[in-house]
């Protein structure tokens, strides 16, 4: 595969803000192992960087915003929950 042949991110790519956690993640892996081939002209390699850059913002978000649902829940002696209290990261 030539540089020019390299899967680059387009107008037909996904919007970022549309995609779930799991789908930016493996967008940005993509991504990643191209970079790393070592197989795309600078060029491409600054776009595929803008992409990766807004994957793993749009990710960081995903997961704070899951974190902050999280809640630990106490469990009494019989297993039933007894208090739920919110995370607390930490």
């Amino acid at each position: 595969m030539s540089p020019t042949d390299a899967p680059s991110p387009s107008a037909d790519a996904p919007a970022v803000a549309s995609m779930s956690f799991e789908q930016a993640m493996a967008a940005l892996e993509q991504i990643v192992a191209q970079l790393e081939s070592g197989r795309v002209d600078l060029e491409q390699s600054i776009t595929l960087y803008e992409r990766g850059a807004e994957l793993r913002k749009h990710c960081e978000a995903k997961l704070r915003a899951a974190e902050m649902k999280v809640e630990q829940i106490v469990q009494g002696a019989d297993g039933s929950a007894v208090d739920v209290k919110p995370f607390e990261a930490g």
